[in-house]
């Protein structure tokens, strides 16, 4: 008998919203399911199924992006294992350069700490002052502070 699935049920058994389950709909990463007279989604098994696996690669930080890449390598047979390993060769890299975009964030972080000690007055305080400055005045630049940028 075919699994049969409402989106809340099938929210409720990923552990997943059901806005998220649309959405990776529209971005074509879950097939669209079928639908009941009453127009009510109706989800399978496979779906349950690439959901597990879609969040499971989200846990890894993949971008949407590299989670197609991943879809469609487990969708077709041949030579799989070989772009696989290469994809997550390639997000290691990128995790790498994020450790240590963040490990440099944080030596910013503890310069602009170490500005004020002890807390001063309630009427000043370097750490405000330093950011009210055009700049942290910490150093190098950085790149904008956003989650799975490392790919489009």
């Amino acid at each position: 008998m075919e699994l049969k699935l409402k989106i809340g049920e099938l929210a409720r058994r990923s552990q997943c919203q059901t806005e998220t389950i649309r959405f990776y709909e529209r971005e074509g990463l879950l097939p669209a399911p079928l639908r009941t007279a009453g127009n009510y989604r109706v989800y399978g098994a496979r779906h349950v199924e690439r959901l597990a696996f879609i969040r499971n690669c989200r846990a890894l930080d993949m971008t949407l992006d590299e989670i197609r890449q991943l879809l469609r390598l487990r969708d077709l047979p041949q030579d799989k294992c070989a772009a696989a390993h290469a994809l997550l060769d390639e997000h290691v890299a990128h995790v790498g350069e994020r450790i240590s975009e963040l490990q440099q964030l944080e030596r910013q972080l503890q310069a602009l700490r170490r500005q004020c000690q002890p807390a001063g007055s309630e009427h000043e305080c370097a750490i405000l002052d330093e950011l009210s400055q055009h700049g942290s005045g910490t150093g190098t630049p950085r790149r904008p502070h956003v989650r799975g940028t490392h790919r489009s």
